[in-house]
């Protein structure tokens, strides 16, 4: 087998040439969370408990359509995908039984991404656990195993589940994350990461349930890892690595008291129980919680609420047919009663706590357990019966490893666990924003530097103007990265998650077409990415079903950078007055008023369909973002490779310049220079300057199965090198540069409000 097409050198990428290489990522797709038969986004409730007779052939997208969406993305600059699966597609069905079907149509995805030459790791994503705990990833009948019964979780408030929430359109915003402190996901990562140690009586055909999770969980990934090695073509080229878990939870492993919030838990959203409160509750009784909100300075408490789940509780009933999925339970484990109860934490008969710090120490020797050593004994126990999995069948593999959301990496520097082919992959997201849905250009908070105790008070913390917030977070991503050195060695490091909700400002954008929050917004966070000096990034993300009226069609989020209500304009099949785009008369956006056949374009219509015959992926040039949704941001030029060591680089979107430094160990060769996209957009043919260190240069538009890029290519020595591109400056917001595209654009505006 040829060799990988990606290595690691260190804390560097590199090519078959010995080209550092920066993967400029995307996540696709988010649809991938949710069943395609039934179609079942997260606010749909028909047929939800039906959990096991589902299929994900479809997701993330036919095979019809995949070069469509592939030929898009790769036309927008990604050399690399993160491909989304969860467990639930490979094993819904019941323990062991796995849907072969959707393991081919995901073999026939990934033949028609090899054609577009990414590079590709696979992601096993789960949220919160499942869809049945109110996000993606594990199968229905994990809650059944673990004794916990999914259609209760509404009204104890175990977990707050869109679909079954009584008003979807008005789910509360951002508050499926919440879930992570909740009953269920309390119960259900503490089993899967510590089960053996905090209910050893939770045994099931003959293994404890930790083991009974964790193995099939393993054994899933490795079936559908097995199926691809046995195709031939798909190792090495796209697939180049497996990421493990994807944001990992502790449960109630280290709570030292369970009747206290943590004082590290920063999200307070909606009622906030503490893990006794959600015991109780979890079990029929009623409590009187404190509400919290988040407001202008960040979470506030707003007041108490009577959760009273009048006596029906989330564990399964002792009537339950618990031979359905062919498990044998220990006859110690009774049904129908709190799995802690059953082992002393508290007292069913008079509702009092036992041991408040049942979760707080490790029963094998005592020590007081926190975070850290959370995340360096009992996630890494599961770490390495994962990563043992891929390297036995990918002895070669990238290794994308992720530790728990902004906490401390593990300390693996210089151990076993310290494997050079490994990779850092941590996530950030600006909380602020995406919990306010707004971009708040006055100030901000440098959370990271909060949670490692940088700050006297938080006060020291905020960050005013958004140069200060712009720079705030390129110091948070640098904190991030330097810490994975500092704990787990030299490794590159890449966020394989980070992004930004369109829907801000009560979906202002989406009314007028004026996109400047958004651009800022994702600016600030690609200018983070370039400053901090990561190796790469996954943006988060690309849904095909996006529209703007349920978002990514998962619990209210709205970060895909696609919408079908926003569709990218083809220079070769629309013109300015050309009347054939046509609207997605499907989308629960579309309206009459927008339906108007006179109605001409306009920030209104921008945002319009075109049909099938128009958006093949064959016809679409990708200089031109209008109707795009801040597509100034992310359509950015980026280095694909290159020749020696990068020192910075960066793209100031204010003035179009792009800036590369690197350090070269030799001149380069003909056959490999350093290479930059360069979009269209931002650098016209004509309109470009380029200014060398020394060397030559070229820039060509090349076209790969139908899908244009311009590219870059640099000769130059050895030593020092640098290089500047200016561009053609734009209006943000508008993607409409000319003094006429302008004076269009608000005529437009104008015209759009008549129709709104």
């Amino acid at each position: 087998m040829a060799p990988l097409r990606l290595r690691i050198d260190g804390r560097t990428f590199r090519d078959s040439e010995d080209r550092e290489v920066t993967l400029h990522g995307i996540n696709c797709a988010a649809d991938a969370k949710f069943p395609a038969t039934p179609n079942q986004p997260s606010h749909v409730v028909d047929d939800f408990f039906d959990g096991d007779n589902v299929s994900f052939v479809g997701r993330p997208f036919s095979v019809e359509e995949a070069s469509t969406h592939f030929g898009r993305l790769r036309g927008w600059g990604y050399n690399t995908i993160r491909y989304v699966f969860t467990w639930e597609a490979i094993e819904h069905a019941g323990p062991g039984k796995y849907d072969e079907e959707w393991i081919q149509h995901t073999i026939a995805i990934l033949r028609e991404a090899k054609k577009f030459g990414f590079y590709i790791f696979m992601d096993p994503h789960q949220d919160v656990w499942s869809r049945f705990s109110g996000g993606s990833g594990a199968p229905m009948w994990t809650l059944y195993a673990c004794g916990l019964d999914p259609k209760f979780f509404d009204v104890t408030e175990g977990a707050l589940v869109h679909n079954t929430y009584p008003e979807p359109e008005n789910f509360p915003k951002m508050i499926w994350a919440t879930n992570y402190t909740r009953l269920v996901c309390q119960v259900i990562f503490t089993l899967f990461f510590g089960g053996k140690d905090f209910a050893p009586k939770a045994i099931i055909d003959g293994k404890n349930i930790q083991d009974y999770l964790q193995d099939h969980f393993i054994d899933a990934c490795r079936h559908l890892a097995k199926r691809i090695n046995e195709v031939g073509d798909l190792w090495h080229d796209p697939i180049v690595g497996w990421e493990s878990l994807n944001e990992p939870n502790r449960g109630l492993i280290s709570y030292q008291d369970i009747s206290v919030i943590p004082k590290e838990q920063k999200l307070q959203k909606g009622t906030s129980p503490t893990a006794w409160q959600a015991i109780l509750t979890g079990s029929g009784r009623a409590c009187e919680i404190d509400t919290w909100d988040f407001g202008g300075m960040g979470p506030y408490k707003s007041g108490s609420a009577l959760v009273d789940p009048e006596q029906k509780s989330v564990w399964l009933s002792p009537d339950y047919d618990d031979t359905q999925y062919g498990w044998k339970r220990d006859p110690g484990w009774r049904l129908g009663e709190c799995i802690w109860a059953q082992h002393g934490v508290w007292d069913p008969s008079n509702d009092t706590i036992l041991r408040k710090d049942y979760f707080g120490k490790d029963p094998k020797n005592g020590a007081t357990i926190d975070y850290e050593y959370f995340t360096n004994h009992y996630y890494m126990a599961h770490y390495r019966k994962y990563s043992a999995m891929v390297k036995s069948i990918f002895p070669d593999s990238l290794l994308f490893f992720q530790p728990p959301v902004l906490e401390i990496p593990p300390s693996i520097k210089g151990t076993e666990d310290d494997d050079p082919n490994m990779i850092f992959a941590p996530h950030f997201y600006d909380g602020i924003t995406l919990l306010t849905k707004k971009w708040n250009r006055i100030w901000n908070i440098d959370v990271f530097g909060v949670l490692r105790g940088k700050y006297l008070t938080p006060a020291f913390a905020i960050k005013i103007g958004e140069t200060a917030i712009r720079n705030c977070f390129a110091h948070q991503l640098t904190a991030i990265r330097e810490e994975g050195t500092q704990y787990m060695g030299v490794h590159p490091c890449v966020f394989t998650e980070i992004g930004i909700p369109y829907d801000m400002d009560e979906k202002y954008a989406y009314k007028t077409g004026n996109y400047s929050s958004q651009i800022a917004a994702l600016d600030a966070n690609h200018f983070a990415l370039e400053e901090s000096k990561a190796n790469g990034f996954a943006l988060w993300t690309y849904v095909v079903s996006n529209n703007h009226y349920w978002g990514d069609n998962w619990n209210g989020e709205d970060l895909s950078i696609f919408s079908l209500d926003d569709t990218p304009l083809s220079n070769a099949s629309f013109s300015r007055n050309d009347s054939r785009a046509s609207l997605d008369t499907n989308s629960p956006s579309f309206s009459q008023a927008q339906a108007s056949e006179t109605l001409k374009v306009s920030p209104a219509n921008l945002r319009k369909t075109l049909s099938g015959e128009n958006m093949s992926a064959k016809s679409v040039r990708i200089n031109d973002v209008r109707g795009l949704r801040a597509a100034e941001a992310f359509v950015r030029p980026t280095p694909v490779a290159t020749h020696g060591d990068i020192s910075s680089y960066g793209f100031d979107l204010r003035y179009a310049t792009f800036k590369l430094a690197l350090s070269a160990p030799s001149s380069t060769k003909e056959e490999a220079p350093t290479t930059i996209f360069l979009p269209e957009f931002h650098f016209p043919s004509g309109q470009t300057n380029v200014e060398v260190s020394g060397g030559k240069w070229t820039i060509s538009t090349e076209e790969s199965d139908g899908t244009y890029q311009q590219i870059l290519r640099w000769w130059h020595a050895e030593g020092d090198q640098s290089m500047t591109v200016k561009g053609v400056v734009h209006k943000q917001g508008t993607a409409l540069g000319t003094e006429e595209d302008e004076g269009y654009l608000a005529q437009c505006q104008k015209n759009a409000c008549t129709v709104m």
